[in-house]
């Protein structure tokens, strides 16, 4: 067997036992981001609420910081009460986070803005090149730029030779 089969065994093994331990963090250097740029947000309808300091946008909401981009049915937007500015997004439907190269699907994400975090849940979904990853919940450090998933972990990984 030459070297070059057995190095991919070990690395194929080594996901196998991470997806098996049911955890594992994943290289998500492409959704490294800048938690400070602005949000751009665009729908088919908007409804605020003065009371609690929300807003909800719904239909083919788009959202846009930098070079990310989150798209869903609906996303509810609470705000800083002291800051005015954005605390958290939560979308919902069948969401889609994109940045630069990798993806990901889930039933629900909820992005933390000042914690530089986003969780996704249900069914996620993690697309980087040809690769593929599922489970049950990922979350996403955006400082770092990288990725935990949760839950039962299943791994499609490409080889050279297909």
């Amino acid at each position: 067997m030459s070297l070059f089969r057995i190095t991919a065994l070990i690395g194929v093994l080594m996901f196998a036992f991470a997806a098996h331990a049911q955890q594992f963090e994943v290289a998500f250097g492409g959704l490294q981001q800048d938690t400070e740029q602005p949000v751009e947000i665009t729908s088919d309808s908007l409804s605020l609420n003065q009371n609690d300091g929300t807003a909800l946008f719904k239909g083919n909401v788009l959202i846009i910081q930098g070079s990310m981009r989150i798209s869903a049915p609906e996303v509810l937007v609470i705000y800083n009460q002291e800051t005015s500015g954005i605390d958290r997004l939560e979308a919902t439907g069948r969401v889609l986070l994109v940045k630069e190269k990798d993806a990901a699907e889930a039933d629900r994400a909820d992005y933390n803005i000042s914690a530089g975090t986003v969780v996704m849940t249900g069914d996620v979904l993690l697309t980087q090149g040809p690769n593929t990853l599922n489970s049950n919940k990922m979350t996403v450090d955006l400082n770092t730029g990288s990725a935990e998933m949760e839950g039962r972990v299943k791994t499609i990984l490409k080889t050279g030779d297909e």
